[in-house]
């Protein structure tokens, strides 16, 4: 006859290893779950009054964030028979896309029916202390396997009710593991702040060392190259070879897992491409329409209505890529390759812009690709540039590096400090 399983944590606190196990209690047990309302026709309800009503929805908040502080819109109290207010100290998560994501509220709003509340929560636990739970692993796991749906899956208040909570009855000891992760988040956004400054200091950088619209030398110039005179006119196509890439057929085994390196549109994020994960054979490479590319070409992303479209990156070795990848290939009699990657990277917006398409979906061709303008210095200065880009590339990256690092380690103590089922 086996033991009876006790719901100990991996770590503990030294203060309170001589504490009692932990309890197991369905949330709905601990507090009340509700779910939001929306009013409709929804632009009947909204208002710019000032004494309006707080209205919070899902694509107002930002993923990574633990509090919410505000919200951009507001509705008329009318609205309250069709919507539902919640107050602060309460907890929301999302019921569909995203789901399961939970937030603690700093102000009292209305929520749409997209929102799920956790409110008259018991005085067992306390909200923060729930905020990282219902965060852990177990917890999303519980939720990602009981969602209902097949192509896009959500969550109903029955099965947040459902939701095994696991707490020590000493609530000091709650609050220990509450603080510890809070204090861990706070370096985690400090170092995130770090990022957007640095990512920002790049963008203002390339404004002033790439002309303007209108402009044919930089605001600023290194101070070697002030009487290297204006910069020259030219267009993509007049300097480079530009291609696109193709899918083998993804159902021939014979055209996958070999040994040549094939890029899809996704890893245009990585930016600098050092390695791929998919890899096709030479008879793929031949009876398909994708192509090798050789190192140090300029890519950018031809499709979609996500973020990837308009998107630059650039190989450091030779590789093939899908269709939705459009290369510029090198060619150092022209430019400087590191150079045109800083370049076309800055010009994300504008890429977007030229590709929007009716509706707000488009997409990048190879003809908009060639027919791209952009001024030239001379290769030294183009050098230079490009230097002083990546060095802060460099640093981007590094600090890109530190936070998930920390994230990683974030996620190994939640997994100690919440518990398993043991023998």
């Amino acid at each position: 006859m086996s033991k009876k399983k006790k719901l100990i944590p991996e770590m503990r606190f030294p203060k309170f290893k001589s504490e009692e196990e932990w309890d197991n209690v369905a949330l709905g047990k601990i507090s009340e779950i509700v779910r939001g309302g929306s009013p409709r026709p929804i632009q009947d309800f909204t208002t710019t009054d000032v004494d309006g009503l707080n209205w919070l929805k899902i694509a107002d908040v930002p993923s990574d964030s633990k509090f919410i502080t505000g919200t951009k819109e507001r509705v008329i109290a009318e609205a309250l028979n069709s919507t539902r207010e919640v107050n602060p100290g309460d907890l929301i998560l999302s019921n569909s896309m995203s789901f399961g994501r939970p937030y603690i509220l700093k102000i009292k709003t209305c929520i749409h029916d997209g929102w799920i509340a956790i409110r008259k929560i018991s005085n067992k636990t306390f909200e923060n202390y729930l905020y990282y739970f219902i965060s852990s692993e177990s917890s999303q796991t519980y939720f990602n396997s009981n969602a209902a749906g097949a192509a896009v899956k959500n969550l109903n208040a029955e099965i947040i009710k459902l939701l095994p909570i696991h707490f020590p009855k000493n609530k000091k000891e709650q609050e220990k593991i509450a603080s510890t992760l809070s204090s861990l988040d706070e370096v985690i956004e400090a170092h995130s702040q770090k990022l957007d400054l640095l990512k920002e200091h790049k963008k203002g950088l390339m404004q002033n060392l790439f002309p303007q619209e209108g402009e044919t030398i930089p605001k600023y110039r290194f101070k070697e190259f002030e009487k290297y005179g204006n910069w020259k006119k030219t267009t993509i196509d007049k300097i480079a070879k530009v291609s696109a890439g193709g899918t083998p057929e993804s159902t021939n085994p014979d055209y996958w897992n070999g040994d040549i390196p094939w890029m899809n549109s996704g890893e245009l994020n990585n930016k600098r491409i050092h390695s791929v994960s998919n890899f096709i054979t030479s008879k793929g490479l031949k009876e398909s329409s994708t192509k090798l590319i050789p190192p140090k070409c300029v890519l950018i992303g031809l499709a979609g209505q996500g973020k990837t479209r308009g998107t630059a990156a650039i190989n450091y070795i030779e590789l093939c890529t899908n269709q939705s990848i459009g290369s510029i290939h090198p060619n150092e009699y022209a430019f400087d390759s590191e150079f045109l990657y800083q370049k076309i990277d800055s010009m994300y917006d504008k890429l977007r812009y030229l590709s929007a398409g009716d509706g707000g979906r488009g997409g990048l061709n190879l003809q908009i690709i060639k027919e791209i303008e952009l001024f030239l210095p001379e290769m030294k200065e183009q050098q230079k540039i490009a230097s002083c880009l990546s060095a802060l590339d460099k640093l981007i990256t590094a600090q890109l590096e530190k936070i998930e690092q920390l994230r990683q380690h974030k996620k190994g103590l939640m997994q100690g400090l919440f518990p398993k089922m043991i023998d």
